[in-house]
């Protein structure tokens, strides 16, 4: 009997003893070597330091890239960036030429980082390819850099008169947004640390300020928020600079609930609300992050739209994406922008009602922010904060009432002119109606 040449194929097997040996040794290498793009401590809490993934890169990519200056790991030694790199030297020397008097020398700096390494490089959701020494280094020379920058800000310690990155006035604006970029972080402890050393070895009496009201201090000169918002915030700490802004702008009553057994749904864009008689007003708050819908009104704190709160939102939006606790605040105000801003009309209503202020560019500029900001990112609306207002706006637009009185008088009464075309349409309707009843009449007097 013929036996088919493509089932002995399929029938032989290769003994184990006979496969390649060197095939089975690079098997095993590649499962005992340790992923590093993405390291096993990405997935713990105590990771907080991400790349940005490929998909935000590819609609927001300089938005979340250093122009001036690295701040820990992932962007260190890039040659774009090594005039403020010469310069985090001169802030060192700067710093020890107050402490190292007092007893606090830079091998004190050194050696009281290197027990956080471990801790510090597990914050980082890569594999960081640095020695050790390499490693504490750029800790102790980025967080002295940081910490010197923030205290002269707050006039703790004075500026040099000549300070380049002072006098020169482009600089501060980018190294802020730059401080405020998910790559380009350090943890928070370990500033926290440096900070605690630096005050306690030069024992001022205005060093009373702790690290975070001198921060937050720092980004007010971009945020504009009053005094009395920022001082009750001084025992505030984050993960790093970019969580601890925030966290300072999350206001407390605005928790994340539990998922609900109804489902929330999205709303409409500006106009289409409009025409629903939904209005949309600015109101004062605290915190831009404060929405409220109540009796047909959505208000809205004003929020200016400027490079910084561009570089704020979409770093806060990438780092609540990677992150695995925490809330979604910023996602979800990115969210209900998307939701309101369907072309560049509706941004120039939210302008024109002070709801926002315009520092980026045209109103369609603004309206490709806005809709990129919400692409390919990760959101559940039942468990956002803002879920209840999202189904609140929907049961009103659903309501058919309110919609059809609404789209008249959006249609009849929006402009003069349509109102003096609908009134002149009215007048003549009536004239029509008297002279018909005159000509009835007519017909039977006679």
């Amino acid at each position: 009997m013929d036996t088919n040449p493509i089932q002995e194929e399929h029938n032989h097997v290769t003994p184990i003893s006979e496969m390649n040996n060197d095939l089975l040794a690079s098997m095993y290498k590649k499962i005992a070597k340790p992923p590093r793009l993405l390291s096993s401590a990405a997935g713990k809490a105590s990771c907080c330091i991400f790349r940005v993934p490929q998909s935000l890169l590819e609609i927001n990519g300089k938005s979340y890239q250093p122009h001036i200056v690295s701040i820990g790991p992932y962007h260190r030694g890039e040659p774009h960036l090594r005039m403020i790199e010469e310069h985090k030297w001169r802030y060192l020397g700067s710093l020890l030429s107050r402490t190292e008097p007092k007893g606090l020398t830079l091998q004190h700096y050194l050696k009281s980082i290197e027990p956080m390494e471990a801790r510090a490089r597990e914050c980082y959701s890569e594999t960081i390819h640095l020695s050790s020494d390499e490693f504490v280094e750029m800790m102790v020379l980025d967080g002295c850099f940081l910490i010197e920058l923030f205290r002269k800000n707050g006039r703790v310690v004075r500026f040099e008169r000549d300070d380049p990155l002072v006098n020169m006035f482009w600089v501060i604006p980018f190294m802020v947004r730059d401080f405020l970029r998910l790559e380009n972080q350090i943890p928070y402890f370990v500033l926290e640390h440096l900070y605690d050393l630096i005050t306690k070895a030069e024992d001022r009496k205005d060093s009373v300020k702790s690290l975070s009201l001198l921060a937050l201090g720092f980004f007010n000169n971009h945020m504009l928020r009053p005094d009395p918002v920022i001082e009750k915030l001084h025992s505030l700490t984050g993960k790093h600079l970019l969580d601890l802004l925030r966290l300072s702008v999350i206001p407390a009553g605005y928790a994340e609930p539990q998922r609900s057994s109804t489902p929330t749904h999205i709303i409409h864009c500006v106009s289409k609300l409009r025409h629903a008689g939904i209005k949309l007003n600015a109101k004062e708050f605290e915190s831009f992050l404060m929405v409220k819908f109540k009796r047909g009104v959505i208000e809205m704190p004003t929020i200016t739209i400027d490079d910084f709160m561009s570089a704020f939102l979409l770093n806060c939006v990438a780092y609540e994406q990677c992150h695995k606790s925490c809330s979604k605040h910023i996602t979800t105000y990115a969210t209900l922008l998307d939701c309101l801003v369907n072309s560049y009309k509706d941004v120039e209503y939210l302008c024109d009602r002070n709801i926002m202020e315009n520092c980026y560019g045209n109103d369609g500029e603004i309206s490709h922010f806005i809709n990129n900001m919400g692409k390919d990112v990760a959101f559940d609306y039942d468990r956002c904060y803002l879920s209840k207002l999202f189904n609140d706006v929907h049961d009103y637009y659903r309501n058919s009432w309110h919609v059809t009185w609404a789209s008249f008088k959006y249609t009849y009464f929006d402009t003069p002119w349509s109102f003096v075309s609908a009134l002149a349409a009215l007048i003549l309707l009536i004239l029509t109606v008297l002279q018909t009843l005159y000509s009835v009449l007519s017909f039977y007097n006679s």
